[in-house]
């Protein structure tokens, strides 16, 4: 079993998925290139008994170089393959072609400073009897204050990415692969996910001490075409498009605490609310959600 980084529209976090395949590292001059080709893996339940999905495959390249040490560009590749998917469209198969690029800063340890990720990709393959014609554009800015008391970070993330028009031959839903639920919130659960959205999202981070850290959030979200559906984090469609001509999805303030109690072990509470937007009043229930969580976690 081998892990690679799954999604690249997560400004450079890692996913929890795992997978199976092959995966090899080399360097070119200034660029670290990742080559894999790996078949993601099956839930099962139980313990350590998950297998590879017979349905799906995942392959790709992905280079890194540095400028600095707080500088770099990534350029990468992936391909995915799944026997059958579900977009507000419909049902087939898919062959999708991702190619995309991303710019990073980050921020000085010990001195206040700006940081910022920005991120473009293009996605194109088949869809059934149709073409892909999908793109994202992500970004995020923040500036940190480690000399103030509670050692503040302010961002602010804005992202959009495509979605279908079905008077357009080509699919135009773009497909987030394998996507970070806690990079588009911390309650990702209580709303839409990053297909066919465009979201707004202040954030406010800050340290209690050097294990203890609080944070609060606002994730507001709109669909990009109105002509397709809503969809969750893991890329399942959500709520249909129905006849709901309206943009607005909803948007959900919320707090995490984290402790990390070790280098290895950490806990964690989230608690949002949800407030359903008029498309989701008009094509669903439309109710909002408290949201309540609590995680514990250990790393070897």
């Amino acid at each position: 079993m081998t892990q690679v980084d799954a999604c690249p529209f997560g400004k450079g976090q890692r996913s929890v998925q795992s997978f199976d395949g092959l995966k090899a590292s080399t360097r070119i001059r200034s660029w670290r290139v990742d080559e894999f080709l790996v078949k993601p893996d099956a839930d099962r339940p139980g313990f350590f008994d998950n297998r590879p999905d017979p349905n799906s495959a995942f392959w790709g390249v992905y280079a890194t170089r540095n400028f600095s040490p707080r500088t770099g560009i990534d350029v990468y590749y992936l391909g995915l393959r799944r026997l059958q998917s579900l977009y507000n469209r419909g049902t087939g198969k898919e062959d999708r072609q991702t190619f995309g690029a991303r710019l990073w800063r980050t921020s000085q340890r010990a001195a206040r400073s700006w940081d910022g990720d920005y991120e473009a990709a293009s996605q194109a393959g088949r869809f059934g009897q149709s073409g892909i014609r999908a793109w994202t554009i992500a970004s995020e800015t923040g500036y940190s204050c480690p000399d103030l008391a509670l050692q503040p970070r302010a961002s602010i993330k804005a992202d959009i990415s495509s979605g279908d028009d079905p008077r357009r031959s080509r699919l135009g839903t773009f497909n987030a692969l394998f996507p970070i639920g806690n990079y588009f919130g911390v309650l990702s659960d209580t709303g839409s996910g990053p297909i066919n959205f465009i979201d707004v999202h202040p954030k406010l981070q800050t340290k209690v001490g050097t294990n203890l850290s609080v944070s609060g959030d606002v994730v507001v979200q709109w669909r990009e075409s109105v002509t397709d559906g809503v969809y969750a984090v893991p890329g399942t469609l959500l709520v249909p498009a129905g006849t709901s001509t309206a943009r607005f999805v909803g948007y959900r303030p919320g707090i995490e605490v984290r402790w990390q109690i070790d280098l290895h072990a950490y806990a964690q509470a989230d608690y949002g609310v949800f407030h359903a937007g008029r498309f989701l009043r008009e094509a669903a229930p439309g109710r909002n959600i408290d949201y309540a969580t609590f995680w514990f976690g250990y790393k070897f």
